[in-house]
């Protein structure tokens, strides 16, 4: 992917640590979502690459901090919604970019090609919602 690993490092270390085992899920009010607001579906764009994050009917707070209807994003790259383990907490990698400190934006060096991104609601502890809030997929295209 090209983007910094110091990124994934602060996200670690402002969020805490991951359990191989599942941990009880945080419940999400009914119609919580999350959305990616720019860039839009389908959009060709240079890298690197600003994403703007946006949540509608929870609020954002950092990880580690537990308060009633809220969570941190996560970004979650060319990873299929089908293929995550909803009931673990999200993992920390180049397909995984966590927003612990309860940030609503990142630019990232993204390498050519084309990519789905999404977002997926962490608890204070990483662990997704139940039910997930997530947004759609958006499909970019890197030149």
């Amino acid at each position: 992917m090209g983007f910094h690993k110091a990124l994934v490092v602060a996200a670690l270390l402002a969020g805490g640590t991951f359990s191989a085992a599942a941990q009880e899920r945080t419940p999400a009010p009914e119609g919580a979502s999350a959305y990616i607001i720019a860039p839009e579906d389908g959009a060709t764009v240079a890298s690197p690459v600003t994403i703007r994050f946006g949540l509608e009917g929870m609020g954002v707070a950092p990880a580690g901090v537990d308060s009633d209807m809220t969570g941190h994003h996560h970004l979650i790259i060319d990873i299929a919604p089908d293929a995550v383990d909803y009931t673990q907490g999200v993992p920390a990698d180049d397909n995984h970019i966590h927003f612990g400190g309860g940030q609503t934006e990142v630019t990232l060096d993204i390498a050519p090609g084309t990519h789905d991104l999404w977002l997926l609601l962490g608890d204070a502890n990483h662990i997704p919602h139940d039910p997930p809030v997530r947004s759609e997929v958006v499909t970019i295209t890197v030149e």
